[in-house]
């Protein structure tokens, strides 16, 4: 394909659209198509493998919140203690 060639020839990342470049390369290279068959590509894009992350299983926002859950269902156990030992007592 030569308009993807066309975009090679300069430096990576930047597409050359100068008009002389473009003859060029349309000169150097004769598009072909198939009349039947596939029609493959081979510029194959590869995966790059990264080290992985370990992320927490719970957030410390979360860790923080279920922490004073539990400190306020203590104290409201604590209350209720203290309630039946009054009735008790009296």
């Amino acid at each position: 394909v030569p308009e993807a060639a066309a975009g090679r020839l300069g430096p990576p990342g930047k597409n050359v659209s100068n008009n002389s470049k473009m003859a060029e390369v349309k000169s150097m290279f004769r598009e072909v198509l198939p009349k039947q068959g596939q029609l493959s590509v081979e510029d194959v894009t590869t995966m790059v493998l990264c080290k992985p992350k370990l992320l927490p299983l719970k957030s410390l926002t979360l860790e923080k919140l279920e922490k004073m859950q539990q400190a306020a269902q203590d104290t409201v156990r604590q209350q209720e203690m203290a309630e039946k030992q009054r009735q008790i007592t009296h």
